[in-house]
């Protein structure tokens, strides 16, 4: 049987009590998961509160560059092989030659393992309703969103309120969910 969720999403005039109240829950047990934090700039603080590493996007870049280079090497390689153009003596696989093509390849293959990896790493595109929203959040004000069970809300609430908000606002139907 699945339990129901509700969402508490707490308004901040300062970074810092964002950052506290986003410690104070991991502290207090609920998962990254079910945070979400709102920003009107890119904060570091935010991300190290969060609990995030490094992005494993750049894996996705390494691995498409090097199967670009690997690519570019064995297609250059094939066609020389396939079609043999003997020129002065000079040898058919050279591979001074083919490096144009292997590069332009580490490029090509690395630019679209990037963009496939912000994709998926992204999750995009969002096919479930986005957590509840405040304009706010673009204007100046930090936000942190909290989904929890029923028998945690009070325990999340209190946490929240503890860093004094601007504004608390309750999702008891459990639409949002993160």
């Amino acid at each position: 049987m699945s339990k129901s969720t509700q969402g508490i999403l707490a308004s901040y005039d300062y970074l810092d009590s964002a950052v506290d109240a986003i410690e104070a829950l991991r502290h207090a047990g609920f998962k990254r998961k079910s945070i979400q934090a709102y920003a009107p700039v890119p904060e570091h603080d935010l991300e190290h509160a969060m609990g995030y590493g490094q992005s494993p996007v750049r894996v996705f870049a390494l691995v498409g560059a090097l199967t670009g280079t690997a690519t570019g090497f064995a297609l250059s390689m094939f066609t020389a092989m396939d079609w043999p153009l003997v020129t002065g003596g000079k040898p058919i696989i050279s591979i001074p030659a083919f490096v144009v093509i292997a590069f332009e390849m580490t490029i090509l293959f690395g630019a679209l393992s990037t963009v496939i990896g912000l994709f998926i790493n992204t999750k995009l595109p969002h096919l479930k309703p986005l957590v509840i929203y405040d304009p706010e959040f673009s204007a100046g004000r930090f936000g942190v969103y909290v989904s929890a069970s029923e028998e945690r809300v009070e325990e999340a609430r209190k946490i929240l309120v503890e860093q004094e908000p601007a504004e608390l606002r309750e999702d008891p139907e459990g639409v949002a969910h993160v």
